[in-house]
């Protein structure tokens, strides 16, 4: 009894401490307060542990769910909108749509698993290209403080791999309480509160990050977390889960939060024989996770206060580490078509440009990019 609850908790501790700088970043970039991003962190780890809770116990199945990591990646290498947090809202409730929509709507369902898997992946790459220059940057500006940081990453990474992210993140915070000095009152306002944030839609926003947004959440973690959960010998109900997950983040999103949909490495833990030998019992690791991610959303508001307080180039560049292993299956995946190889270059090239015409960013533009060219040198 004791394994699944072991394993559930570590999946929603390192499901969280890996990832949670990147979706802070991805927030703040899309112009919210650090209270507004208080709220959307407790928006989509509430949300997640709720849902997750909910499907392990419903389907009696290991069904973990997360937040979009390459979801708030795609946010933190967008620009601001002109609308504010208020327009990334509205697109965040668009995404999620979407999403819901696609459990219902069949022809939309097979639309999003018609993009070519190199140019969805190339999509991708670009996102997250800037990202990832992040801890190379961190260790040229702050190389005392970064650079052990990079290090412990690199030996868990050989050692442990599972906890390679969190142990970066442990030594950065060790390392900044001890070597920077917090500005008084840094926690003062650190408690949880819950921002209600009306959308305001704006067409150019919700093209440039809501669509981008829906695409990269459906081939990057649904497809993934689903294939995850197959390949354990499960037949997850696709459909009823995208309709939930699209729910609770239209729900989650009028408080600032992005989207929650299939976990995809997290979910490895829970439905995989270390999580329990019986495949039967394994679902209860899915519900100690879900439960672990409501008890670490109401810290939000303390892991925002840390964030805030920090050397910012330092958070980006642990957030960089954690988004390098994404950087690197999104660049293979990429080039496994010979005949896509050009096409999903365009796509990564533009996507990393960080271009924007009519107020619609770069992802969207290198999506459409990328398809026009195959198209062409198809024919």
């Amino acid at each position: 009894m004791m394994q699944p609850v072991i394993l559930g908790l570590l999946a929603a501790f390192v499901g969280f401490s890996s990832s949670f700088a990147v979706v802070l970043q991805g927030f703040t970039a899309m112009g919210a307060t650090p209270e507004q991003a208080a709220s959307a962190l407790f928006a989509v780890a509430l949300g997640m542990g709720v849902l997750g809770t909910a499907c392990s116990l419903i389907w009696r199945m290991p069904i973990s769910i997360a937040w979009s990591t390459p979801g708030a990646a795609l946010l933190a290498a967008s620009v601001a909108p002109a609308g504010g947090f208020p327009a990334a809202v509205g697109a965040f409730l668009f995404a999620a749509v979407l999403v819901m929509a696609s459990g219902f709507v069949k022809p939309l369902l097979r639309l999003v698993q018609a993009i070519p898997a190199p140019i969805a992946n190339a999509m991708l790459a670009g996102v997250l290209l800037d990202l990832c220059l992040a801890p190379a940057r961190a260790v040229g500006a702050m190389p005392a403080l970064a650079l052990p940081v990079v290090l412990v990453w690199l030996v868990m990474l050989r050692v442990a791999r599972i906890w390679a992210v969190p142990a970066a993140v442990a030594l950065a915070a060790i390392l900044i309480g001890v070597f920077t000095p917090l500005p008084p009152g840094a926690f003062d306002r650190a408690g949880l509160h819950v921002i209600f944030v009306m959308p305001a839609f704006d067409l150019s926003t919700m093209i440039g990050v809501g669509l981008p947004l829906f695409l990269v959440t459906m081939a990057s973690q649904n497809v993934p977390g689903i294939a995850v959960l197959q390949a354990n010998g499960y037949r997850p109900p696709a459909a009823p889960v995208f309709v939930a997950t699209g729910a609770v983040s239209a729900l989650g999103a009028f408080i600032g939060g992005h989207l929650v949909n299939f976990a995809a490495i997290t979910a490895a833990l829970c439905a995989g024989p270390e999580s329990h030998p019986d495949p039967a019992r394994r679902w209860i690791a899915g519900v100690v996770c879900g439960l672990g991610y409501v008890a670490l959303a109401f810290g939000a508001g303390h892991a925002v206060a840390a964030v805030a307080a920090a050397p910012p180039v330092l958070i980006q560049g642990v957030a960089g580490l954690a988004l390098l292993g994404a950087l690197l299956s999104a660049l293979q995946g990429s080039m496994l078509s010979e005949q896509g190889r050009l096409p999903a270059v365009l796509t990564f090239v533009t996507c990393a440009s960080g271009l924007s015409f009519f107020g619609i960013g770069a992802a969207f533009w290198g999506l459409a990019t990328g398809l026009v060219a195959l198209r062409i040198l198809k024919n």
